[in-house]
Protein backbone atom coordinates (compact mmCIF):
# COMPACT_ATOMS: atom_id res chain seq x y z
CA UNK A 1 0.00 0.00 0.00
CA UNK A 2 1.22 3.49 -1.40
CA UNK A 3 1.58 6.24 1.01
CA UNK A 4 -1.58 7.87 -0.93
CA UNK A 5 -3.65 4.86 0.12
CA UNK A 6 -3.11 4.97 3.52
CA UNK A 7 -3.88 8.79 3.34
CA UNK A 8 -6.82 7.76 1.70
CA UNK A 9 -8.06 4.92 4.01
CA UNK A 10 -7.37 7.12 7.27
CA UNK A 11 -9.35 9.93 6.11
CA UNK A 12 -12.34 7.84 4.80
CA UNK A 13 -12.28 5.64 8.04
CA UNK A 14 -12.45 8.69 10.25
CA UNK A 15 -15.60 9.49 8.81
CA UNK A 16 -14.84 13.27 8.21
CA UNK A 17 -15.25 15.48 5.11
CA UNK A 18 -12.61 16.45 2.77
CA UNK A 19 -13.35 20.19 3.82
CA UNK A 20 -13.23 19.03 7.49
CA UNK A 21 -9.52 17.32 7.38
CA UNK A 22 -7.98 20.38 5.22
CA UNK A 23 -9.39 23.41 8.21
CA UNK A 24 -7.65 20.87 10.58
CA UNK A 25 -4.51 20.60 8.63
CA UNK A 26 -4.41 24.00 7.47
CA UNK A 27 -4.79 23.61 3.74
CA UNK A 28 -6.95 23.83 0.86
CA UNK A 29 -9.76 21.04 0.25
CA UNK A 30 -8.04 21.04 -3.09
CA UNK A 31 -4.54 19.42 -1.02
CA UNK A 32 -6.61 16.91 0.55
CA UNK A 33 -7.93 15.67 -3.11
CA UNK A 34 -4.17 15.48 -4.03
CA UNK A 35 -2.88 13.68 -1.56
CA UNK A 36 -5.29 10.92 -2.07
CA UNK A 37 -4.74 10.76 -5.48
CA UNK A 38 -0.73 10.85 -4.97
CA UNK A 39 -0.70 13.78 -7.12
CA UNK A 40 1.41 15.94 -4.16
CA UNK A 41 5.10 16.13 -4.46
CA UNK A 42 5.48 16.49 -0.77
CA UNK A 43 3.66 16.32 2.85
CA UNK A 44 5.11 18.82 5.33
CA UNK A 45 5.89 16.81 8.24
CA UNK A 46 3.29 19.73 10.45
CA UNK A 47 0.30 18.34 7.73
CA UNK A 48 1.41 14.90 8.16
CA UNK A 49 1.19 14.97 12.15
CA UNK A 50 -2.13 16.90 11.87
CA UNK A 51 -3.34 14.77 9.31
CA UNK A 52 -2.35 11.85 11.90
CA UNK A 53 -4.41 13.68 14.97
CA UNK A 54 -7.52 14.35 12.90
CA UNK A 55 -7.77 10.63 11.40
CA UNK A 56 -6.33 8.63 15.29
CA UNK A 57 -4.08 6.73 12.72
CA UNK A 58 -0.14 6.88 13.43
CA UNK A 59 1.95 9.53 11.44
CA UNK A 60 4.88 6.82 11.27
CA UNK A 61 1.93 4.32 9.67
CA UNK A 62 1.27 7.15 7.39
CA UNK A 63 4.13 8.03 5.84
CA UNK A 64 5.95 4.97 6.17
CA UNK A 65 3.58 1.88 6.10
CA UNK A 66 5.60 0.48 9.44
CA UNK A 67 4.33 -0.28 12.94
CA UNK A 68 0.65 -0.38 13.89
CA UNK A 69 -2.10 1.81 11.96
CA UNK A 70 -2.88 3.28 15.18
CA UNK A 71 -0.89 4.49 18.34
CA UNK A 72 -3.55 3.06 20.89
CA UNK A 73 -6.45 0.59 20.09
CA UNK A 74 -9.47 1.88 19.18
CA UNK A 75 -12.20 1.03 17.15
CA UNK A 76 -12.20 2.14 13.32
CA UNK A 77 -15.51 3.41 13.72
CA UNK A 78 -14.58 5.50 16.80
CA UNK A 79 -14.50 9.03 16.91
CA UNK A 80 -11.92 11.44 16.91
CA UNK A 81 -13.02 14.64 18.52
CA UNK A 82 -11.38 17.59 16.55
CA UNK A 83 -9.52 20.13 19.02
CA UNK A 84 -10.26 22.79 16.55
CA UNK A 85 -13.19 25.22 16.66
CA UNK A 86 -14.45 28.02 14.30
CA UNK A 87 -17.14 30.57 15.09
CA UNK A 88 -19.13 31.82 12.53
CA UNK A 89 -21.32 35.00 12.45
CA UNK A 90 -25.35 34.62 11.70
CA UNK A 91 -26.81 36.43 9.67
CA UNK A 92 -30.61 36.79 7.65
CA UNK A 93 -32.22 34.91 5.34
CA UNK A 94 -32.20 38.37 3.25
CA UNK A 95 -28.18 38.68 3.75
CA UNK A 96 -27.48 35.33 2.53
CA UNK A 97 -29.28 36.37 -1.06
CA UNK A 98 -26.72 39.41 -0.90
CA UNK A 99 -23.86 40.02 -3.39
CA UNK A 100 -20.71 38.98 -2.11
CA UNK A 101 -18.99 42.41 -1.68
CA UNK A 102 -22.09 43.63 0.73
CA UNK A 103 -21.89 40.07 2.18
CA UNK A 104 -18.55 40.46 3.51
CA UNK A 105 -19.35 43.38 5.08
CA UNK A 106 -22.50 42.16 6.99
CA UNK A 107 -19.95 39.21 8.25
CA UNK A 108 -17.55 42.03 9.80
CA UNK A 109 -20.37 43.61 11.76
CA UNK A 110 -19.77 43.47 15.03
CA UNK A 111 -23.77 43.68 15.93
CA UNK A 112 -23.95 40.20 15.00
CA UNK A 113 -24.45 36.51 17.10
CA UNK A 114 -21.29 34.16 16.91
CA UNK A 115 -22.06 30.25 16.82
CA UNK A 116 -18.89 28.44 16.99
CA UNK A 117 -18.68 24.91 15.00
CA UNK A 118 -15.92 22.49 14.55
CA UNK A 119 -16.98 22.22 10.99
CA UNK A 120 -14.77 24.10 8.08
CA UNK A 121 -17.07 26.63 6.44
CA UNK A 122 -14.39 28.66 4.74
CA UNK A 123 -13.48 32.46 5.40
CA UNK A 124 -17.24 33.83 4.99
CA UNK A 125 -19.20 30.98 6.39
CA UNK A 126 -22.22 31.79 7.73
CA UNK A 127 -25.14 30.74 10.06
CA UNK A 128 -29.06 30.67 9.28
CA UNK A 129 -31.59 30.09 11.34
CA UNK A 130 -33.86 27.94 9.41
CA UNK A 131 -37.58 28.84 8.78
CA UNK A 132 -40.87 27.26 7.73
CA UNK A 133 -41.93 23.30 7.82
CA UNK A 134 -40.55 22.44 4.47
CA UNK A 135 -37.52 20.65 5.55
CA UNK A 136 -40.11 18.80 8.08
CA UNK A 137 -41.30 15.55 7.00
CA UNK A 138 -44.08 14.94 6.07
CA UNK A 139 -45.36 12.56 9.21
CA UNK A 140 -44.53 15.52 11.67
CA UNK A 141 -40.64 13.73 12.28
CA UNK A 142 -38.53 16.61 12.67
CA UNK A 143 -35.74 17.07 10.62
CA UNK A 144 -34.30 20.45 10.24
CA UNK A 145 -36.88 22.37 12.36
CA UNK A 146 -38.18 25.68 12.27
CA UNK A 147 -35.48 27.41 14.97
CA UNK A 148 -32.57 25.06 13.47
CA UNK A 149 -29.35 26.58 12.80
CA UNK A 150 -27.45 25.53 9.50
CA UNK A 151 -23.74 26.56 8.65
CA UNK A 152 -23.39 27.41 4.88
CA UNK A 153 -19.63 27.10 3.68
CA UNK A 154 -20.96 29.77 0.50
CA UNK A 155 -19.19 29.32 -3.10
CA UNK A 156 -19.26 25.08 -2.26
CA UNK A 157 -20.97 23.44 -4.99
CA UNK A 158 -23.41 20.35 -2.83
CA UNK A 159 -22.72 17.09 -4.48
CA UNK A 160 -25.86 14.95 -4.95
CA UNK A 161 -27.77 14.45 -1.81
CA UNK A 162 -26.27 17.12 0.31
CA UNK A 163 -28.26 19.96 1.77
CA UNK A 164 -27.98 23.78 0.27
CA UNK A 165 -28.38 27.05 0.52
CA UNK A 166 -30.00 28.73 -3.22
CA UNK A 167 -31.19 31.99 -3.89
CA UNK A 168 -33.46 33.74 -6.44
CA UNK A 169 -31.83 35.55 -8.85
CA UNK A 170 -33.62 38.10 -10.01
CA UNK A 171 -36.09 39.48 -7.43
CA UNK A 172 -35.94 42.66 -5.31
CA UNK A 173 -35.89 40.66 -1.78
CA UNK A 174 -32.92 38.24 -3.22
CA UNK A 175 -35.25 35.17 -1.66
CA UNK A 176 -33.28 32.46 -0.94
CA UNK A 177 -34.14 28.78 0.41
CA UNK A 178 -32.46 25.75 2.03
CA UNK A 179 -33.11 22.31 0.45
CA UNK A 180 -31.39 19.04 -0.61
CA UNK A 181 -29.46 19.36 -4.09
CA UNK A 182 -29.97 16.14 -6.50
CA UNK A 183 -29.49 15.27 -9.60
CA UNK A 184 -31.48 13.23 -12.15
CA UNK A 185 -31.38 12.00 -15.89
CA UNK A 186 -28.76 15.41 -16.45
CA UNK A 187 -31.39 17.96 -14.36
CA UNK A 188 -30.36 19.61 -11.05
CA UNK A 189 -33.02 20.25 -8.84
CA UNK A 190 -33.69 21.70 -4.83
CA UNK A 191 -36.38 19.11 -2.87
CA UNK A 192 -37.97 19.88 0.54
CA UNK A 193 -38.49 17.21 2.93
CA UNK A 194 -41.77 17.71 3.29
CA UNK A 195 -43.69 16.50 0.27
CA UNK A 196 -46.24 19.57 0.54
CA UNK A 197 -44.16 21.59 -0.91
CA UNK A 198 -42.92 21.86 -4.85
CA UNK A 199 -39.62 20.68 -5.86
CA UNK A 200 -37.53 23.87 -7.67
CA UNK A 201 -35.74 22.88 -10.81
CA UNK A 202 -32.48 24.66 -11.09
CA UNK A 203 -33.59 25.93 -14.47
CA UNK A 204 -31.98 29.42 -14.31
CA UNK A 205 -34.16 31.26 -12.48
CA UNK A 206 -32.25 29.74 -9.00
CA UNK A 207 -28.45 29.59 -8.12
CA UNK A 208 -26.77 28.20 -5.11
CA UNK A 209 -25.32 30.29 -2.09
CA UNK A 210 -23.38 27.40 -0.78
CA UNK A 211 -23.26 23.60 1.10
CA UNK A 212 -24.60 23.03 4.65
CA UNK A 213 -21.86 21.42 6.33
CA UNK A 214 -23.11 21.44 10.17
CA UNK A 215 -26.39 22.00 11.63
CA UNK A 216 -27.64 22.89 15.44
CA UNK A 217 -31.21 21.78 16.34
CA UNK A 218 -33.13 24.26 18.54
CA UNK A 219 -33.64 23.55 22.18
CA UNK A 220 -37.01 22.97 22.15
CA UNK A 221 -36.99 19.76 20.13
CA UNK A 222 -35.39 18.30 23.06
CA UNK A 223 -37.85 19.54 25.62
Amino acid sequence: MQTHERIAKAIQASGKKKIEIAAYCGVAPSAITQWIKGESKSLKPENLFALASVTGFSAKWLALGVGPEKDRDINVAEAIQPTRSFPYPEISWVQAGMPVEALQQVLCSDEIRIHASDAWAGENGFWLSVTGPSMTSASGLPTFPEGTLILVAPGVMPENGQFCVAKLIDGPTHESTFKQFFRDAGRAYLQPLNKSFPIIELNGEWEITGTVVDAKMPRSVFR
